[in-house]
This record gives C-alpha cells, sequence and structure tokens, in this order.
C-alpha cells in the first residue's frame, strides 16, 4: 500500500497537463478518501505510508486497538481561468499516532478550506493537468475524554499547502489525485499539556477522488465541441469532427469525409464532395472531356462555336455552321457549304458552286464579264458583238488619220467615225473605249500626249453625233504598246493607230 500511494504521489511532479473544470464547463464537484499522516510533539510519519503506526491503547490502557484514520470528503470547484482555479473542500473523518503507550492519540475531525489552484503548465482540454495549491482553512478536532484542557474540541486555522493533478476519464469525468500539508499554531489534539510547546501539530492529506462537471456547455453548431474551444463554428450537423471542432476532410475541399463521395479528392458541394475540374457544372465522373469546360447536353464536352454541334462531331470546331454540313459553315445560305462555295457571301445554286447567275445567261458571275447584261459564252458572258460592227471597228483601226504632229481629225475619217457613231447609237448596251497609238519618232513625252489628245479628239467628235459621254472613254498609250516593229515604214504605220473596244460595264470615274 506504501508503494502504491507513493507512486500516485510521483504522478502529480510529472504528467502531461489537464484539469478538470474547462471555459465550457466552469463548475465541478467532486467526492473523494484518503489518510492523514501526524507530525507533532509525540513523534513525525509524514510521508512513511505506514498504516500500522495508527492505532491506540483501549480505555483501559490494556490493549492495542487498531483505529480507522480514514477521511472522506466533498469539493467543488469553479474554473477561473487557464491558469488558476479556486476549490472549496471539505473533509471528515479521524487522525491519530501510535509510537508506544506514552506516545500516542486519536482524534476525530472536520476540516473545511478554500484554496487557489495554480496549473502551471496553462492549458486548456489537455488529458492531465498538475497544480500547486495554496489557501486557507479551519480544522476542528475531538479531544481525548480527560483531557488536561478541560476541552471536547479543539479548532485550528490552517494553511494549506501541496500539489495535485486532474486526469480525464471522460468529457466531464476526471480522477483526482492530491496531497497537501496543513500548517497550523495548534498545540492541543494530544490532550496533554506535557506535550505542548514541543512541536505544533501538523497533518498532510493524502487523498484520491473523481469529480463531475456541472453546467450546459454552450456549442451553437451542436458538434460536441464547446464554442469556447470550437476553432471551426457552424459545422454541418453530424459531420465528423475532430478534437479542435473543425471537420476531418481528408482532401480539404471543405466537405467532411463522411458527406464525401470522393473524400480522396477535392472536390464541390454541389456534387457532394467529387470534382469539377473544368468548372462547367458536370460531375467529373459524368463528364466526357473532363479538362475542358462543355455543356451539360454534351456531357461536358464543349460546343466552341455555339452551334450545337459538340466539337468531337463538328468539322468546323471554331467556326458556325450547320447540322447537313457536319458544324461547317454556309455563311449565305444558299445550300452549298462555304469550302466548297466559290461566292461564299452570295447566295447562288449548287450547280455554279455557290455562285449567282444574276444575268441567267447560264455563266456565273464570277466568271462571267458582263454579270449584269445577258450574254453567250463564247463572249466571257457579255453580249455577242455584232459582225458589222466588229468590221467596222477593225476598219477604223487604220482609218481614222490626223493632221501630222497634232490631233485634228481629217475629214477623210469623218465617214469611218459616224459609222461608228451610229453603231453606238444603234446599241445603248455598248461602252466604248478608245485608244490612242503612235510610233517611236520623236519624243516619246510629246508621243504619249499626243495620242492621248487624239483618242480624247476622237471621244469628242462621237459626243458631237450624239453618242453619250458617259458611253465613251479615252486613253493614250504613245509609243509603249506597238503592234509592229518601229524599224519600217510599215511597221510603223501600223504602230500609228486608234483602237476601238467595246465593253458592257460602265467605266469608273
Amino acid at each position: 500500500m506504501r508503494k502504491i500511494l507513493l507512486c500516485l504521489l510521483v504522478l502529480t511532479s510529472f504528467t502531461i497537463p489537464m484539469r478538470a473544470q474547462t471555459p465550457d464547463y466552469k463548475w465541478a464537484l467532486g467526492l473523494n478518501v484518503g489518510f492523514s499522516e501526524y507530525s507533532g510533539d509525540l513523534g513525525n510519519s509524514f510521508l512513511k505510508f505506514d498504516l500500522s503506526s495508527h492505532r491506540a491503547y483501549s480505555k483501559n490502557n490494556i490493549s492495542v486497538v487498531d483505529k480507522h484514520i480514514w477521511h472522506a470528503g466533498l469539493s467543488a470547484s469553479r474554473y477561473l481561468d487557464k491558469r488558476f482555479d479556486l476549490n472549496l473542500g471539505l473533509l471528515t473523518g479521524q487522525h491519530g499516532y501510535f509510537r508506544n503507550i506514552n506516545y500516542n492519540y486519536y482524534s476525530k475531525f472536520n476540516y473545511a478550506d478554500a484554496t487557489i489552484r495554480w496549473k502551471f503548465l496553462a492549458q486548456d482540454y489537455a488529458k492531465f493537468t498538475p497544480y500547486f495549491l495554496m489557501g486557507v482553512g479551519v480544522r476542528s478536532s475531538a479531544l481525548p475524554d480527560g483531557n488536561d484542557f478541560g476541552q471536547k474540541r479543539m479548532n485550528d486555522f490552517v494553511i494549506p499547502l501541496g500539489m495535485g493533478v486532474n486526469i480525464k476519464i471522460e468529457e466531464r469525468f476526471y480522477l483526482n489525485i492530491q496531497s497537501h500539508y496543513g500548517w497550523t499554531s495548534g498545540d492541543k489534539v494530544e490532550g496533554k499539556v506535557q506535550y505542548t510547546r514541543l512541536s505544533y501539530d501538523q497533518l498532510w492529506h493524502h487523498s484520491v477522488g473523481v469529480s463531475y462537471l456541472i453546467g450546459k456547455m454552450k456549442d451553437e453548431d451542436g458538434d460536441g465541441v464547446g464554442d469556447k474551444r470550437d476553432k471551426c463554428p457552424g459545422t454541418p450537423k453530424g459531420a465528423l469532427i475532430d478534437k479542435d471542432g473543425c471537420i476531418i476532410d481528408a482532401d480539404k475541399d471543405g466537405i467532411a469525409d463522411n458527406f464525401d463521395k470522393c473524400p480522396s479528392v477535392a472536390g464541390i458541394a454541389a456534387f457532394n464532395g467529387c470534382p469539377d475540374t473544368d468548372n462547367d457544372g458536370v460531375e467529373d465522373a459524368q463528364d466526357k472531356c473532363p479538362a475542358v469546360a462543355g455543356l451539360a447536353k454534351f456531357n461536358g464536352c464543349p460546343d466552341s462555336d455555339n452551334d450545337g454541334i459538340e466539337d468531337a462531331l463538328d468539322k468546323c470546331p471554331n467556326v458556325a455552321g450547320k447540322a447537313e454540313f457536319n458544324g461547317c459553315p454556309d455563311t449565305d445560305n444558299d445550300g452549298v457549304e462555304d469550302a466548297v462555295d466559290k461566292c461564299p457571301r452570295l447566295v447562288g445554286t449548287a450547280a455554279n458552286e455557290g455562285c449567282p447567275d444574276s444575268d441567267g445567261d447560264g455563266l456565273a458571275d464570277n466568271v462571267d464579264k458582263c454579270p449584269a447584261l445577258a450574254g453567250v459564252a463564247s463572249n466571257g458572258g457579255c453580249p455577242e458583238i455584232k459582225q458589222n460592227v466588229k468590221k467596222l471597228f477593225e476598219k477604223a483601226l487604220q482609218g481614222v488619220q490626223f493632221e501630222t504632229g497634232k490631233s485634228t481629225i481629217k475629214k477623210t475619217s469623218n465617214p469611218i467615225l459616224d459609222g461608228v457613231a451610229k453603231a453606238m447609237n444603234e446599241n445603248p448596251s455598248y461602252r466604248l473605249f478608245i485608244g490612242g497609238h503612235t510610233d517611236n519618232v520623236g519624243n516619246a513625252d510629246k508621243n504619249m500626249q499626243l495620242s492621248k489628245d487624239r483618242a480624247a479628239a476622237v471621244r469628242t467628235y462621237l459626243i458631237s453625233k450624239g453618242v453619250d459621254a458617259s458611253r465613251i472613254a479615252s486613253e493614250g498609250y504613245g509609243d509603249t504598246q506597238p503592234v509592229a516593229e518601229n524599224k519600217t515604214a510599215e511597221g510603223k504605220a501600223k504602230n500609228r493607230r486608234v483602237e476601238f473596244k467595246v465593253q458592257f460595264e460602265d467605266f469608273v470615274k
């Protein structure tokens, strides 16, 4: 027994911290049992833990009688802060000492004290809490019958000093081990005058007990961890939590593992903790394209051009198109896919590879030189020039004559030009381009200007014969476009000419 009690005392000095009362439960009630050791005029049994020394003689002083020197107690403790508790204690029991027939006593006592417990490690919610205590108390001891003082009881003022430890058993239950020394100036407990003034009567109380925390813990989120120590208030109801009131969340996605369908992979609440890597609103487990944002109707795969055809099936995924062309566009909506439409911005026909035939002559506008006038293929889609007009223009090629070095038309040329004017007036769709040319005799710059002037003179003449000016244009080229060599007189004569070219589009101003 002595060894057991000694071990319990050692525990009070070598334990990691804990205590009974907490910020959540500030009050604790306790029960304890123990025994007392005496030191005084008769001797000293402090820390001997030898219960056999506590005997007394019978009233007739003939036989030795074993006496119980146990005590029992009650306590009430109040949490002050993480370093200090206030404790109120009551003890009742017996104490005594036996050395021999001349040196012994036995007494019943009652004891009360108020102490401050200093929890020197200052940690809340730990498993063990050692403490030192100090306070004030009173002890009332019964004196032996026939004592020298003629008193039935002795009351002493006590200063308790000691240590102890609280050990957590369960959320509200604690084991308490405590040992404290009670200093007093009283010296009558033995009941005899001859024993006084040798040494004051001191007692050392050793006890073991249990305490229970009372009160109602404030726990707003109902997770079983009081608000005072809850590091994660607002925990969802039913979530697994740790000792600090925070959810147990292996993947750190904010969803407790017991609610998380994917506890090892961070996810979102919308999918019960499972991931949506591309944030497209489709859970990865259902997303056929989990790394690329897509649409739910395509199982998470994208439709980049928003044409209603998912990219995997869209031949033109970056350009909005039509289902009939596998997602490729038909910009002009003519039923011909842009990829094969030679006129993708003009409504056309499949027969003309998507191009229109504005004049309805069977030639698509993109190859029709006269898209606004119905013509013949042999003339590039332009109306066919009459044979007599062709001959007239061929005759005029060399038939228009000018005064030497001048732009003055010779009168001999008038019949030919009159014929040209008549042909133009009879064919209002014709547009006539007049080009003037010279040989290489003389200054090139002067020849250039002379050719311009001669072409302009012909134009002026035709206008004077009733041809609308908007239908005729002229230009001079000097000697830059010869049709024969300028080495012979014949060649030079061919190069001096006025050309007439019929076209069917208006001239650009």
